[in-house]
């Protein structure tokens, strides 16, 4: 009776499934061919039913190789799809990851960049083609005229050293970024202004470290602005979290630290030759797409961020065709147009940094070598972190901005002359939010949703260009 059955199927589905050939393109259901691969090398393909729901594969057998991990890259490439193996033989189904090279490739790439230019003379050439391309790609050439709105200042604290103010600044027609400043309480004069936007950690300007790095800057007496990135933090309060994820954020990001920039400088305590930028993750790739284009910041220290094979996770670092400039550029080389001012490179061994030293840094000192400034860009690398703005990370860029703007570490040593930041205060959230507890205070004129953001943002643009 079961051979019979077993018959009978056999022969209906050769009746009722096309037969495989170049007609058809040999296609087969991706779930099909995963399991025959599975059965075929050895392996288990971890995967959810709605990745391979309704997608299917052309030629698939063709695409078979000796090799399992050839063979999934041939038939996953052309559906968006790549398989990473976890352990042994287990692999891990998900999306193609189009800002995240193979190394080498990364590497070969940045030297292909590399070879259009072998003296400064050509390197200056380079740069100024690259910068006009990258606020194009922005969408931000010409810049939308600022409002004339005066920001927001909320709820200053007095703290061991330190104060610490929230502010929110209108950047366009309705659209506020929130964050706050922390200043010394004793200083005289002039004194540097640090941009400290945040990267893709949860809870982000209020985190633990966040808080660390800027109230410490504050005591070796400079002013520090930590704030949020677009659709994040206090930005919620207009727009959803998966607005983040939109390819303006990218722009609207720039446009922010720019505006931030403006009223940071206007003060009559800042030392406008003594500005820079650190942030990690996705605020380390913003650190240096801003330096590229902003020649106000006079240092960067882009942390757990820069690599030659690593484009940026989030459409708010490549959602934007800036990689498209100059025949194609890369991060490494956009880092490159902050010299011959002082960079510092923080990477780890846990990411897409942990070969800083071996390749990307050895450009970076050759572009350093052509305004005769080697000393102005450095590397720290802690081969045994992980993707953090750690204590480690911290003190790294303490001691650099303590060199170059010539800052009073000892604020923060103890006896022995260690790092000590337990005199620092962390605050709650709550402390730290501008519109109120429940975002009360926003003003009545606030945005709400992307897609006003959108009109906004056109009608400011195309107002600017008539």
């Amino acid at each position: 009776m079961k051979r019979t059955v077993l018959l009978v199927y056999c022969i209906l589905s050769m009746i009722l499934l096309p037969a495989q050939n170049t007609d058809n393109g040999y296609k087969k259901p991706l779930k099909d061919v995963l399991a025959d691969i599975e059965k075929k090398y050895g392996v288990k393909i971890k995967y959810t039913d709605s990745m391979v729901q309704g997608k299917w594969v052309n030629y698939a057998n063709w695409r078979y190789r000796n090799d399992v991990e050839i063979t999934l890259e041939n038939v996953l490439l052309p559906l968006d799809l790549k398989a990473k193996k976890e352990k042994g033989n287990i692999y891990k189904l998900g999306s193609y990851e189009y800002y995240r090279w193979p190394v080498q490739e990364g590497w070969a790439e940045l030297d292909r960049i590399s070879k259009q230019y072998k003296n400064l003379d050509e390197w200056e050439i380079r740069k100024q083609l690259l910068k006009p391309c990258l606020l194009e790609a922005l969408q931000l050439s010409p810049l939308p005229a600022a409002p004339k709105s005066t920001p927001i200042l909320a709820h200053k604290r007095k703290l061991d050293g330190y104060t610490v103010e929230n502010i929110a600044i209108e950047i366009l027609p309705g659209l506020y970024i929130c964050g706050s400043l922390y200043k010394p309480i004793k200083y005289q004069g002039k004194i540097p202004v640090i941009l400290n936007p945040d990267g893709h950690w949860e809870k982000q300007r209020y985190r633990a470290d966040c808080q660390y790095r800027c109230a410490a800057l504050a005591k070796m007496g400079a002013m520090a602005f930590s704030y949020d990135l677009f659709a994040w933090g206090e930005s919620l309060l207009q727009f959803k979290p998966a607005d983040h994820r939109r390819s303006l954020s990218m722009t609207i990001q720039v446009l922010g630290s720019t505006r931030i920039l403006d009223y940071l400088l206007a003060q009559n305590d800042a030392d406008t030759n003594r500005v820079a930028i650190t942030g990690g993750s996705g605020a380390g790739s913003h650190a240096v797409l801003l330096t590229a284009i902003d020649d106000r910041i006079k240092l960067s220290a882009p942390v757990v961020s820069l690599s030659s094979y690593f484009y940026g996770g989030c459409p708010c670092e490549s959602g934007m065709p800036v990689h498209d400039c100059g025949n194609r550029t890369n991060n490494v080389e956009l880092a490159a147009m902050t010299a011959p001012r002082p960079q510092l490179l923080v990477s780890d061994g846990g990411d897409w940094t942990d070969k800083m030293p071996l390749h990307d840094f050895l450009y970076l000192q050759k572009m350093y070598l052509y305004y005769n400034k080697p000393g102005n860009v450095e590397n720290v690398h802690l081969s045994l972190e992980k993707h953090d703005f750690g204590i480690n990370k911290r003190i790294a860029v303490y001691k650099f901005l303590a060199f170059h703007f010539n800052l009073d570490i000892k604020t923060l040593q103890d006896k022995n002359g260690t790092i000590d930041e337990s005199g620092i205060t962390i605050e709650k959230e709550e402390a730290m939010y501008v519109f109120g507890d429940r975002g009360e205070k926003l003003p009545v004129n606030a945005i709400h949703g992307f897609e006003q953001l959108e009109k906004i943002f056109a009608r400011e643009i195309k107002k600017t260009k008539q």
